[in-house]
């Protein structure tokens, strides 16, 4: 008998815990700003075991956490050591000094080919290209540059993104040869009298441009339609720009305050002959001249590989290119990565589709319930991506025992330190104790990582807050608060 009520009294010790566990938090989300916004927190202890379950189930709008599922398929499928390989071929043979035909250059998906992973060098991989064909004694060919664009297929954006996105860096096209993640960088300094134009800088091809209306570049691509107006010093500065979809003329219409000095990066159209236009200037400021016709047709070929490899360059270790998308939260380098997993693992061309369809089944393989999973892209810009906090914290559980667990966890931001939560947490005992990934869009903001709480014990959670009106820093005030209760608890 005393056996018995001492079972007894374990057993509703143990079910006052868990309810007292639910009440604590729930107490602390009544006193949270916003509350007409819908919560969910899932929290696991080391063994997988649930410790905080509030709407776990329930569907959320993930934003950038659906990089998660994404990234973790693309390491799982290709490796961290996986690299991207671009070639340039030739049509033709070398007389003299002259290649006589075209050259070819064959996209591979790389991301990559930008300043990022190069000390801010973008035109590292132009460079190389460049100092290969010099080797090899070419110093003008008589065609044109060609590119092959088979490897994705032309649909350049995924399904859901919004028309407004689509002028901005986040919402870039995804092609198989991209460069400088195919956007211009503009610099905008706001030093003259009011009411006069600022200067614009841009890149590629950049130099200062003062009181023009238009500014054409030197690859003929690209129309910059500067009407931004300098106003009194003690105005706030009114952002507008715009790129009608489907052309390459960006409309810059801000008010900047006097003194104001504004950066932003802008996407372009039709990728592909960006990053050819661009190449063949910079050969030509570079030693390496077109004597002939400069047209850049688009090639679809599948004899490329009987053709002599000009120059060819190899990325960094997928590895990098995952820490890069994870802790930057990069939309361009995870749709890219998404295409490339499709077309590796479901064949040529890679589709959105595809690499949305491989990403689903390595979910399934690692335990999360894909009947409450669905995804319009890979990067979670997208309208109509839903998951929950439970299936979230199911696969960072799940990570710990893959053999690229390290490559995974390493990709995270830190917080206090790097990337997207590099200034969230300073001066709290959060700081450098959580590893975690931020999303956003309007009216969503998800975090979902790993922590390690007070008593050294590591945590997974995932903790989502959809339908919230005003403005983010309110809800990143009460993440903190959330996170700083089980920094505490547990």
């Amino acid at each position: 008998m005393r056996l018995l009520r001492t079972l007894v009294l374990i057993v509703f010790s143990f079910i006052v815990s868990v309810s007292l566990s639910a009440q604590d938090f729930e107490q602390l989300l009544e006193t949270l700003s916003n509350q007409e916004a819908f919560w969910s927190l899932t929290v696991l202890d080391e063994s997988g075991n649930k410790l905080e379950n509030f709407n776990s189930d329930k569907l959320i709008i993930p934003a950038s956490n659906q990089k998660l599922y994404t990234l973790a398929a693309v390491l799982d499928r290709l490796g961290s050591d996986f690299k991207y390989t671009t070639n340039i071929y030739g049509d033709g043979e070398l007389v003299g000094s002259t290649w006589q035909g075209d050259l070819i250059i064959r996209g591979s998906g790389d991301p990559s080919i930008s300043g990022f992973l190069y000390d801010d060098d973008r035109y590292f991989v132009f460079k190389s290209f460049l100092n290969q064909l010099k080797e090899k004694g070419i110093k003008q060919y008589s065609g044109s540059i060609s590119k092959n664009l088979d490897f994705f297929d032309g649909q350049v954006y995924p399904t859901g993104w919004d028309w407004y996105d689509l002028t901005f860096y986040y919402g870039v096209e995804i092609a198989p040869l991209s460069y400088n993640n195919n956007a211009v960088d503009i610099e905008v300094l706001a030093d003259g009298m009011v009411g006069e134009k600022p200067i614009v800088k841009y890149f590629p091809n950049h130099y200062p441009v003062k009181l023009s209306d238009t500014i054409l570049d030197e690859t003929d691509i690209i129309s910059i339609n500067n009407q931004q107006i300098i106003t009194e010093e003690n105005r706030k500065y009114d952002e507008r720009y715009l790129r009608p979809l489907g052309k390459n003329e960006i409309y810059l219409g801000s008010k900047l305050p006097k003194g104001y000095k504004e950066e932003e990066s802008l996407s372009i159209s039709d990728a592909g002959s960006f990053f050819t236009n661009t190449f063949q200037v910079f050969l030509h400021q570079n030693g390496i001249s077109n004597q002939g016709n400069s047209l850049l047709d688009i090639l679809y070929s599948d004899i490329l590989d009987s053709y002599p490899i000009l120059a060819s360059h190899s990325s960094k270790p997928l590895s990098e290119l995952i820490k890069w998308a994870n802790k930057e939260s990069d939309n361009f380098y995870t749709e890219m990565m998404l295409k490339t997993l499709a077309a590796e693992e479901q064949g040529i061309p890679g589709t959105f589709e595809n690499g949305i369809k491989e990403v689903r089944n390595f979910l399934a393989e690692q335990g999360v319930d894909t009947n409450l999973v669905k995804m319009n892209d890979g990067s979670g810009l997208a309208m109509g991506n839903y998951t929950t906090t439970g299936n979230i914290s199911k696969l960072l559980y799940s990570m710990k025992s893959h053999n690229e667990w390290d490559v995974f966890y390493n990709s995270f931001p830190v917080a206090g330190i790097d990337g997207s939560i590099a200034h969230r947490f300073k001066g709290t005992e959060l700081y450098n104790n959580i590893r975690a990934k931020t999303g956003y869009v309007s009216g969503v903001r998800t975090l979902s990582g790993y922590m390690t709480t007070r008593s050294g014990k590591q945590i997974i959670f995932s903790l989502a807050t959809n339908h919230f009106a005003g403005k983010v820093r309110p809800v990143d005030n009460s993440h903190q608060q959330i996170l700083q209760y089980l920094y505490e608890k547990y």
